[in-house]
This record gives C-alpha cells, sequence and structure tokens, in this order.
C-alpha cells in the first residue's frame, strides 16, 4: 500500500531538486499547482515522470523532439499544457 503522504513530500523534493535552475522552478511550480488535485494513481505517474531526465522533459513540453517516448496520461497531459510563468 502506498502512503500518500510520504509520496508527496517525495514528489515535490524531487521537482524542486533536479539539477537545473530552470527546471527546478518549472517542475517545482508544476507539482505545486497539481498535487493536491491528482489522484493516487495519477501521483505513481507523476513520480515516474520526474524519473526522466531534463532534457527530455524540457524537449516534451516544448514540442521538440525526445529520446524518450511519453505515455498519455493524465498527467503527461498536464505537463505538455502546462503554461509555467516565472513570478
Amino acid at each position: 500500500m502506498i502512503n500518500i503522504d510520504e509520496l508527496k513530500k517525495k514528489i515535490i523534493y524531487r521537482s524542486n531538486y533536479r539539477g537545473t535552475k530552470e527546471m527546478d522552478k518549472l517542475l517545482g511550480a508544476f507539482v505545486k499547482k497539481y498535487i493536491n488535485d491528482l489522484s493516487d494513481d495519477d501521483l505513481v505517474k507523476l513520480e515516474k515522470l520526474l524519473d526522466i531526465d531534463d532534457s527530455n522533459l524540457y524537449n516534451f513540453l516544448n514540442g521538440l523532439e525526445t529520446d524518450f517516448i511519453f505515455e498519455k496520461n493524465n498527467v503527461t497531459d498536464l505537463f505538455k499544457n502546462f503554461d509555467y510563468v516565472e513570478k
């Protein structure tokens, strides 16, 4: 059984400490916006999304070619349509 609170903490941490400042901000903002609205299944999918390297995530978000085949699901749809505005 998955401990959802622990999974959320892990996702929040991993989204904010990626390795590049730009992806830290982008993924941190994405997770902050959606984490409390996602189902348990979607949280697991979000955790898997965070396993993908920054360059493929960036390219996917911007409609560029990737080295990775992204699964079509609610989380990837939300991410693909996420409009990040730096504050």
